[in-house]
């Protein structure tokens, strides 16, 4: 197929005589390259974190908690004017709080989340994320986190002892009456009766791919995280489940409304706001950042198409003497820094979707070679590396560093359209 003249001449000037490709049109290239690599890389990862993040916390969490920011006394009619709202499917009661955990002299401090089975796999099926054993929470069981179950070196069928601070209060009350009573014997015999620890059987372990979660929650029986804190029949929340996750804030807002205070409904967006809000953030910021690494590649191409012209200067004056028209000559100069785009583009473009496909192989290659720990699951809260492909993120990477090397070329091509012929042939 017949080429433009300007295509042809910049494809002529990209291609020297001696060499195959220049070394310095390979480093405008290379550059191009590693920029989109990385950028298309990291946005991918940043993208996967925050949506992994939201499928993890969908997953786990109740769509919408409502709560007094004390005890719910009577839960029940709470649930049932929650059950009101049409988008509004299911809820459960719950009981959540720190706990000291001990199993064969080791201690942890976790948080136990006291629930009723039957109603909560309406909200939350916990049985989808067993590894081990059963979700069973009859009589004095517990299922409990796969991280928090490897700490304590505890397996299924073992007994753990709890220890809660639902009774804090209570035991400082009876010590203080103690110092002011003559009778010591039958107030220390109550003092222990207070101080009981509380023995369950671990029935389950569950993983949610989630560090947090499987570090630090143990689920007991509604009955026993009523009696650790003391609660009676209360709880200290409502669970609740939506017809669309995404639907968590319109009904929030409508349960405030409807609800008397001091009840009030948090979404599971506004209980995890902070850490999506930081993530956006980073990706960005990481954004802009990393286009600098293209605008770096840019200026290596402008260094290039420069050192072009004050080599072609006689060459040029050449083409114009002949009848080249301005825009002809910007062609040739805009043309080579549009291919260069092209094929870093293209090259960035490939390498960066390789990157991404194989991350965790790369990582774990990376923490073997170096013998350090690339991606740690206690920091970030998951066992693999998240990523996502996002088609318009990758178009916004491609097509914006393809315009940018356009651009880059634009400058030293008006510098050459603009040599006057007569000083141009006499150039030596």
């Amino acid at each position: 197929m017949p080429k433009s003249f300007s295509l042809f001449l910049a494809l002529r000037y990209l291609k020297p005589k001696r060499t195959f490709l220049s070394i310095i049109t390979l480093v405008s290239i290379l550059g191009v390259t590693l920029g989109i690599m990385v950028l298309i890389l990291v946005i991918s990862v940043m993208t996967g974190f925050e949506q992994e993040l939201r499928r993890k916390v969908i997953g786990f969490d109740a769509h919408v908690i409502v709560s007094n920011g004390g005890v719910l006394e009577n839960w029940e009619a709470t649930a049932e004017q929650a059950m009101k709202n049409p988008h509004v499917k299911a809820a459960a009661p719950f009981v959540q709080g720190p706990v000291i955990v001990e199993y064969q002299n080791r201690r942890l401090a976790p948080k136990i989340r006291g629930v009723d089975a039957e109603l909560e796999r309406k909200v939350v099926n916990v049985a989808d994320f067993i590894v081990d054993g059963s979700y069973d929470l009859d009589g004095n069981k517990t299922v409990i986190g796969s991280e928090l179950a490897r700490e304590l070196g505890v397996g299924i069928g073992e007994n753990v002892t709890i220890f809660s601070p639902g009774n804090f209060n209570q035991i400082l009350d009876e010590l203080d009456r103690i110092e002011r009573s003559g009778d010591k014997s039958t107030d220390v015999s109550a003092l222990k009766q207070m101080i009981l620890p509380t023995e369950l059987e671990v029935a389950g372990i569950f993983e949610s791919g989630r560090y947090l979660y499987d570090s630090e929650f143990l689920l007991v029986p509604l009955h026993i995280g009523q009696e650790l804190y003391n609660l009676g029949g209360g709880a200290h929340g409502l669970a609740l489940a939506t017809t669309d996750p995404y639907l968590a804030n319109s009904v929030r807002d409508e349960l405030n409304t409807a609800m008397p205070p001091p009840q009030f409904a948090m979404s599971w967006i506004d209980m995890n706001k902070q850490i999506f809000d930081a993530i956006r953030m980073e990706r960005n910021v990481m954004f802009f950042l990393l286009m600098f690494i293209i605008l770096v590649a840019a200026f290596g191409i402008m260094n290039t198409l420069i050192t072009v012209t004050v080599q072609k200067t006689r060459e040029i004056g050449v083409m114009k003497a002949l009848g080249a028209q301005t825009h002809q000559i910007i062609g040739v100069f805009v043309a080579q820094g549009m291919v260069v785009g092209v094929f870093g583009t293209l090259t960035g473009l490939a390498m960066g979707i390789t990157m991404v496909q194989y991350r965790n192989e790369v990582s774990r290659f990376l923490s073997s070679a170096l013998n350090i720990e690339i991606f740690p699951a206690s920091v970030y809260q998951f066992s693999e590396i998240p990523a996502e492909i996002v088609t318009s993120d990758v178009v916004l990477i491609c097509v914006s560093a393809f315009a940018i090397c356009s651009v880059a070329a634009l400058i030293p091509a008006w510098f050459a359209a603009r040599l006057d012929p007569v000083k141009a042939l006499r150039h030596e």
